[in-house]
Order: C-alpha cells, then sequence, then structure tokens
C-alpha cells in the first residue's frame, strides 16, 4: 500500500503528500453526470484550474457503474471522478483515494457542496485491505514514474471483485499503448482491451476473472 507514497519527496507535484505552495481556492463549473455543477479546486493538486481532458474523455466514455458496493477513483485529485460515481450510484460507497492531502481536503468539500454521503477521502494506507472494489476508475498519475505507475496498479487491479472492470484513461503520447501491452502481460487471467479511443487519449479496460 506505500507505493503511491513513495514519490512524495518532490515539492509542488500533484503526488506530492502536503503541497508547499500557497493554497489558492477557487470555484469552477463542471459538468458531473450529466449536469454543471459548482465544485472547489486549488493550486496543488491535479489539473487544479479545470477538468482535465482525460478525466472528461474517461467519464463520457465508460458505462454506467455498479449501483451497489465498493467502488474506487484511484488518484483522485479534487474529485471529479469521485463524485460523479457517488451521484450515479449513490448505493454505493465511493473510495477516493489520494497521497495528496490537499486533494482529500478538497474531496470532502466537494462532497459536502454536491450534498454526497457516500464518499470516502483516503490516503493509500486507510483503505481496509480486505475490501474488493466492484469498478475502479482511474486517470492514473502517469508523470510518477514508469516503475512507480507499474507498483501502483499491481497493488489496485488485483483487488477488483470477479468480473469487476478497471477503466483507465491514459494519452496515447504518454505511453497508453505500452501500458496496454504491459497490463495485457502483467495481469495473466484478466481481460484487457483497449475500449475506446477519443482525440489523443485511450480507454482502457481491464476485467478481472469470475
Amino acid at each position: 500500500m506505500e507505493s503511491f507514497a513513495t514519490v512524495v519527496s518532490v515539492p509542488d507535484h500533484y503526488f506530492s503528500a502536503e503541497p508547499v505552495a500557497p493554497e489558492s481556492v477557487r470555484t469552477i463549473r463542471v459538468p458531473i453526470a450529466g449536469r454543471e455543477r459548482e465544485m472547489v479546486t486549488a493550486t496543488g493538486v491535479f489539473s487544479g484550474d479545470r477538468l482535465d481532458v482525460g478525466t472528461a474523455v474517461l467519464l463520457d466514455a465508460v458505462p454506467a457503474p455498479p449501483a451497489t458496493g465498493e467502488l474506487l477513483d484511484l488518484g483522485c485529485g479534487w474529485g471529479p471522478i469521485a463524485s460523479t460515481l457517488a451521484v450515479r450510484s449513490p448505493g454505493a460507497r465511493v473510495w477516493a483515494v489520494d497521497v495528496n492531502a490537499r486533494a482529500l481536503s478538497l474531496v470532502e468539500r466537494n462532497a459536502e457542496l454536491l450534498s454526497l454521503s457516500n464518499i470516502v477521502p483516503a490516503t493509500p494506507d486507510r483503505v481496509p485491505e480486505d475490501l474488493r472494489f466492484a469498478a475502479i476508475w482511474s486517470n492514473p498519475p502517469i508523470r510518477i514514474g514508469k516503475a512507480q505507475l507499474h507498483e501502483l496498479l499491481e497493488t489496485w487491479i488485483p483487488r477488483l471483485a470477479p468480473g469487476a472492470t478497471a477503466w483507465l484513461v491514459v494519452q496515447k503520447h504518454l505511453g497508453a499503448d505500452s501500458l496496454l501491452r504491459w497490463l495485457a502481460e502483467r495481469f495473466e487471467g484478466f481481460e484487457v482491451e483497449r475500449a475506446d479511443s477519443k482525440r489523443t487519449y485511450r480507454i482502457i479496460a481491464v476485467t478481472a476473472p469470475d
């Protein structure tokens, strides 16, 4: 569970545990589950001034999440994916996981703004090890480096429930196709496919065996 936290020594990256830059909070309007909503963002987190294009592509491309169970937004940032999961599946519990304390604070504030009680912001070590996820949605932190990214995915993808799918969005020029090949080689017995391709992004689906 420590892999997502091994890269936090570099200051002012979105994967830093404690960003050192002053927190400049802003309110933006974001399409969440088909409706424009106001959410707060800040400096020192991933895409702190807007909804990231890759995240928007993911939210537009994936099928509806399971209605119940444990859902995971891996590398949640300020929470657009987690919020979408929570709105679309009010009967599920959504784990918004990140190493960035500022990001998790924003997730909590946004859950309050959107009146969502089914989001749990958490660092990786706070997620119970016996949980199995009915779905994982992620715009993974590619810039932490290939080795750390692989370690991250090796930690969380095996925690899919039988038959459950992890949906990942990765930009083509940041190694989407090579990641797809690695996933297929690493997760033998899982179904790994390029489920969609939009703009310069790939949507990768990794489904656990039944």
